[in-house]
């Protein structure tokens, strides 16, 4: 079962005088995490490395930022992939304190700082989300929302033309439920629409 993260968590140890401030928090994708490594860079312009891992699919990377291959960016992932992570973004800043680690203390260092933030994060379970479109009469449109609202779907759009065109996002275990109490609300008139 994949898990996402609540909220940001951050962390921070030091190792023969490197500091080394983690952080691991939900993004939406390889956008988001660049302008949040890009943000970081700006608070800490001193900072020898910043190092990062983004877990979200077919946008996953690892990114050593300058320290020797494989030693920060990948074992931060995995860290990552084996708490069955999605959409989550590993940071780690690195100060460094003048000592070379070498590339074993290097990958304890990173995988430790993701570690132990990830102890104090709270995880979520991830939901498949499924949209449904469809359209119903103006008479039936405060029913719908209604019911909507009740099954804890989103509405995302809606556009008056001849009838009222919707979009609803919804737990893709709840699609089918949702789907036949919009059929019996409005008595089977109601049309559903590709998207």
């Amino acid at each position: 079962m994949r898990q996402t993260l609540k909220s940001p968590v951050h962390s921070e140890i030091v190792i023969k005088k490197s500091r080394f401030i983690g952080c691991v928090q939900p993004v939406s994708g390889r956008s988001q995490a660049q302008s949040i490594v890009a943000e970081l860079w700006q608070q800490h312009p001193q900072a020898r490395h910043v190092c990062w891992a983004l877990m979200a699919g077919g946008e996953s990377a690892a990114v050593d930022d300058g320290e020797p291959a494989g030693t920060a960016g990948r074992p931060m992932l995995e860290v990552l992939r084996h708490q069955h992570l999605e959409g989550v973004l590993a940071t780690v800043v690195r100060y460094f304190g003048g000592v070379k680690l070498g590339a074993g203390g290097l990958v304890r260092a990173y995988t430790d700082t993701v570690a132990q933030a990830l102890l104090h994060a709270e995880k979520i379970e991830l939901q498949a989300v499924v949209t449904l479109a469809f359209a119903v009469d103006y008479a039936q449109e405060g029913l719908v929302r209604r019911l909507l609202e009740q099954r804890q779907a989103s509405l995302l759009e809606t556009t008056h033309g001849a009838r009222v065109r919707m979009q609803a996002s919804v737990r893709e275990s709840e699609a089918a439920a949702l789907q036949q109490a919009i059929n019996d609300a409005t008595q089977g008139s109601v049309q559903w629409l590709e998207l």
